[in-house]
């Protein structure tokens, strides 16, 4: 009989944030070997839920062989702390009660989102409905909210620290998505058995985004055309304008290449920063930087094959904190990466090794400048980068190497 399993997320299919890709390929993957029931919020990002979960709390799906449990959440404005503070434990309340509409689980799968109460959430559920809990940290908070000033107050970033470090100490397994966070781990937290933690990468379907030049070519590619890339070298950021990545910031750098012609810069997302970003370019009137929203799943190869280089940007102090996911997207379609990363964090560890792009630490805006002109004048030394970083993630993160780890660390924890 399968053991059943019980993912208690806040995003999932069918939404474009990347932690909701990444956990929807997973359940796909282990969803012939477990009984998968995800508890989930209604979807948010990027898509548009209409009028059916207006009414209600809890909603009812079926996604292949998997079952799901939507909790209704109050709507955030991410600029505002009390909206995500209401939006949070919304998910929080809700998410807890759903638990008690679904069959007592074997194994209990959460992640570090929402910030410490999504942890919480795996130890209470244990607590009260039994299981093994797996701990998957995606981010380490308080520290990522500590970094970028969010939490001023010390009693309470040590509060939150300590609630997340029991459930650390509680889980029967964590697992971390980049070696630098094994390091914060270890830091944080003493006397972790090392059996009690893995490291494995978050992935890309690297069979499903890859270079143009492997499915569509550059001639059948509708946003090459869209974005106007084959008349500008063009620089992209795809992904979250939030509040961890200093595009504020970076944003002031770009707007100092107002005056090249044949060079843009191609936001593709949503976020915090979004409008700040979009008026910055209004007010100084930047006409070769251009914003475009989210792009559907299926579209995703095309639109981030059109760049010639790929920003890849965290703020200062969030090494061993958090991986930047788009990496994984960047090295798939054999894009060089313009970084802007902490030396020894796991993104930057994999430029080294793959050799596929430069960085410059975080707020090192002359160094930012600077490599902008590189690849700028350099497209085919870029080019070269691009496609090294295609070989490596083919021979070290390929989907089913990680997908396989998950698989077998799930087997072993049910059978000890």
């Amino acid at each position: 009989m399968k053991k059943k399993l019980l993912y208690i997320i806040d995003t999932f299919h069918p939404e474009y944030a990347s932690t909701g890709q990444l956990m929807t390929e997973m359940a796909q993957y282990l969803q012939d070997d477990f009984n998968i029931t995800v508890i989930v919020g209604t979807p948010k990002y990027g898509v548009d839920g209409g009028d059916q979960y207006s009414k209600g709390t809890f909603f009812y799906e079926k996604f292949e062989n998997i079952n799901i449990v939507r909790v209704k959440t109050p709507d955030v404005d991410k600029s505002s702390k009390i909206s995500r503070v209401k939006h949070i434990l919304g998910h929080f309340i809700n998410a807890f009660r759903a638990t008690f509409r679904v069959d007592k689980p074997d194994m209990i799968y959460v992640i570090s989102q929402p910030p410490i109460l999504g942890g919480l959430l795996g130890r209470i559920t244990k607590l009260f409905r039994g299981g093994k809990l797996i701990y998957n940290i995606q981010d380490f908070n308080p520290e990522q909210a500590e970094a970028i000033g969010y939490i001023k107050k010390k009693w309470l970033v040590k509060l939150a620290r300590a609630f997340d470090n029991h459930t650390i100490r509680s889980a029967d397994q964590i697992i971390v998505v980049g070696r630098d966070m094994q390091m914060r781990l270890n830091d944080r937290v003493k006397a972790l058995h090392p059996d009690k933690v893995e490291v494995i990468n978050n992935w890309i379907h690297e069979e499903f985004v890859k270079p143009c030049t492997n499915c569509c070519g550059k001639e059948h590619n509708e946003y090459y055309h869209k974005y106007n890339v084959s008349e500008k070298f063009t620089i992209m950021y795809s992904g979250n304008l939030g509040l961890y990545y200093d595009l504020e910031n970076i944003i002031n750098v770009i707007g100092g290449f107002r005056d090249y012609k044949d060079l843009q810069f191609i936001f593709v997302g949503d976020g915090v920063h979004k409008k700040t970003l979009v008026d910055y370019c209004d007010i100084e009137n930047i006409t070769n930087v251009e914003f475009y929203d989210y792009v559907p799943k299926a579209e995703v190869q095309c639109s981030i094959n059109s760049a010639h280089v790929h920003l890849v940007t965290n703020q200062k102090g969030i090494k061993g904190v958090s991986v930047p996911s788009k990496i994984y997207g960047v090295l798939a379609v054999g894009k060089p990466v313009l970084g802007v990363l902490e030396k020894g964090s796991e993104a930057a560890m994999i430029i080294d090794d793959a050799s596929c792009g430069k960085y410059v630490e975080p707020q090192d805006y002359k160094g930012i400048k600077s490599l902008i002109e590189w690849f700028y004048n350099n497209p085919d030394k870029a080019d070269e980068m691009g496609k090294k970083g295609r070989s490596y993630l083919e021979k070290n993160l390929k989907m089913e190497k990680s997908l396989n780890k998950y698989k077998e660390l799930l087997i072993g924890l049910m059978n000890e």
